[in-house]
């Protein structure tokens, strides 16, 4: 991940930053665990080619199916090119690059938002972006 080194230490943003680094490692129980039982995850918000109904991933199961659906789907980078954290969340702006195995890439301008329950834990990482304006590179 680009980007974060520059933003002071907050705890909704160093929890973005675990988030980050578990999904650019492609980290799928490390990421799992970040969550609270009850969290979900909205990328992006609303209905879309990547999830029709809209409907959030909720709870392990809903993300882990998110994982296994979306973030396997290549090899994800983040350049984060701004970060505002204030009470319990963080919201990040950055582009997220997806490297697919024929050296295709999707490149989307987005802006995450990562907000905290009262034990720490990760209750919702809500991504705005949209489809339309994301990128293609031929591999």
């Amino acid at each position: 991940m680009k980007g974060m080194e520059r933003f002071p230490s907050h705890p909704a943003r160093d929890m973005s930053i675990r988030s980050v680094t578990a999904v650019e490692a492609g980290d799928r129980e490390g990421w799992l665990a970040l969550f609270a039982p009850d969290g979900f995850v909205e990328d992006p918000i609303g209905p879309s080619p990547l999830n029709p109904t809209g409907e959030p991933h909720r709870g392990r199961d809903g993300i882990g199916a998110f994982f296994d659906n979306v973030i396997t789907r290549g090899r994800v980078e983040f350049d984060v090119t701004d970060s505002f954290a204030c009470g319990n969340e963080c919201a990040n702006v950055a582009t997220i690059t997806t490297t697919f195995p024929d050296g295709a890439r999707a490149i989307v301008d987005v802006v995450s938002t990562y907000r905290l329950d009262d034990e720490g834990r990760l209750a919702s990482l809500r991504a705005y972006w949209e489809f339309e304006r994301m990128r293609f590179e031929p591999g």
